[in-house]
């Protein structure tokens, strides 16, 4: 098997800049889009669909709609990590998969954000239900088997590391350009173009670009030359019990859920904190993560280095820390903290949250790859595919509890009727602070979940076969 070059690292790790674009598009912005807040309103929004907690009284439909998407999502996850690693094709397991799903995710993106009715309709409801549920599909059937090659192209923990420090830094990258997107369609709005047109030729253009950065690994890597595994044989059901049987993997699940409900409630409040906490312009959420974005990048190597010394756990545990402090200033941000000026305010929020952000970014995705070698050394059946299926299938399980929960919980304080129509906001500067200090109390408990992580025994599994 060939070892990994630095170019074709990187032509791995351009993949993950183009399905971050989208997934950071949809994360950052489809609540914003369908949910819009009082100044997003006034500067030319409408509602599309009913706004306020109109399900049974306490869900939203926008919440209704990301949750079940997200489940759905969740649900499929298991579904292609078992068809990819029983796949035989004759490029390999993981590349197939990825070549045929890039393309339709691009198209199905842009379709999420054109609902066809100008205005409030339950026809835009059934759009955007369809629409989400196709769009996480095939995000699926992309990511999963991109994923899961990360612990297949690497053949060591200097190679693994590396890999991983590269896909996070093109998906932190990925996910700014996301966040470029106000630029984008402020420009649009400045040359005479309406603002929902605006946004969603936005949309397009970005997707476009993300589409060809996801055929890049797609034709660029010949799977073959890096790995040699052995289909499985297991079907579904018998694979994700095997999976669920390590009890290390269960920990680092249940960290996982934790998290991931946490970092989506803070990042779909993203533009909200920004615009209703901090009352600054919705440019500013572009230069806020950007600025977040930069500082992450210089703790990359110090993280790379801090992981061999200290060990992973460690990490993890201190970057919970860190975004217990950055969720918790977040929730009192704004008036609260009058004494501090906002920009200033804006400021530490982006220093509080650049480190842990850099751990998060290098170290998850490299405890799993060891949780699934390990796993293979004392089996002696290679399921990656399932164990990254898994573990998605937990991360998305809390992001569609914290979508469903944030939309809910945005609109505490708010109105206790809205009509529906175009000139009301949904969302309450109380309720964006209740969003973040539950993000930071989630924060809290997944780092105590982590504790119980048993490192010591995966590396030394993992040193059997790396020697």
């Amino acid at each position: 098997m060939k070892s990994l070059t630095k170019g074709k690292m990187w032509c791995y790790a351009i993949g993950q800049l183009g399905w971050s674009i989208i997934s950071g598009l949809i994360g950052s912005w489809l609540v914003y889009f369908y949910q819009p807040n009082q100044e997003a309103i006034n500067d030319g929004m409408i509602s599309l669909i009913p706004q306020g907690r109109v399900v049974l009284g306490v869900l939203t439909f926008i919440g209704l709609v990301t949750a079940v998407g997200r489940i759905f999502d969740a649900v499929t996850d298991p579904l292609v990590g078992n068809w990819s690693d029983s796949c035989k094709h004759k490029l390999g397991r993981r590349i197939p998969f990825m070549r045929w799903a890039a393309i339709p995710l691009g198209l199905v993106f842009i379709l999420v954000f054109c609902a066809p009715v100008s205005g409030i309709s339950s026809i835009n409801v059934v759009w955007l239900f369809v629409s989400v549920l196709a769009y996480y599909f095939l995000i699926t059937c992309y990511c999963t088997p991109y994923t899961s090659l990360l612990a297949e192209l690497s053949h060591n923990q200097e190679e693994k590391l590396k890999l991983s420090m590269c896909i996070s830094l093109t998906f932190i990258v990925g996910t700014c350009i996301g966040y470029t997107a106000p630029m984008i369609w402020g420009s649009l709005i400045g040359n005479g173009i309406e603002r929902v047109p605006a946004m969603r030729i936005t949309f397009a253009i970005l997707s476009i670009i993300a589409t060809i950065f996801m055929l890049v690994p797609a034709f660029g890597i010949n799977e073959k030359d890096y790995c040699d595994a052995i289909p499985s044989s297991s079907n579904i059901l018998s694979s994700l019990a095997k999976t669920f049987k390590n009890k290390d993997f269960k920990i680092f699940v249940g960290q996982d859920i934790i998290y991931f409900f946490g970092l989506a409630m803070f990042q779909t409040g993203l533009p909200f904190f920004v615009t209703s906490l901090l009352q600054l312009p919705e440019a500013m959420t572009t230069a806020m993560f950007g600025g977040l974005t930069l500082l992450s990048l210089g703790f990359y190597p110090f993280v790379v280095k801090m992981a061999s010394k200290w060990g992973k756990k460690k990490l993890l545990i201190a970057a919970f820390i860190g975004f217990v402090l950055t969720f918790g200033f977040t929730a009192l941000s704004g008036e609260k903290l009058g004494f501090i000026p906002i920009y200033v305010q804006a400021a530490i929020i982006v220093v509080l949250g650049s480190f842990p952000q850099a751990i998060f970014g290098i170290i998850p995705q490299t405890i799993v790859a060891d949780i699934a070698l390990s796993d293979e050394v004392e089996t002696g059946e290679s399921r990656s595919g399932m164990f990254y299926a898994a573990r998605t299938f937990a991360m998305k399980l809390g992001q569609s509890l914290a979508m469903l929960l944030f939309t809910s919980l945005a609109t505490i304080g708010a109105a206790k009727t809205v009509a529906e129509t175009s000139g009301q906001a949904a969302g309450s500067p109380l309720g964006y602070r209740i969003v973040a200090l539950v993000a930071s109390v989630c924060c809290i408990i997944g780092g105590l979940i982590m504790s119980f992580f048993n490192e010591k025994k995966v590396m030394a599994t993992i040193a059997k076969v790396e020697k």
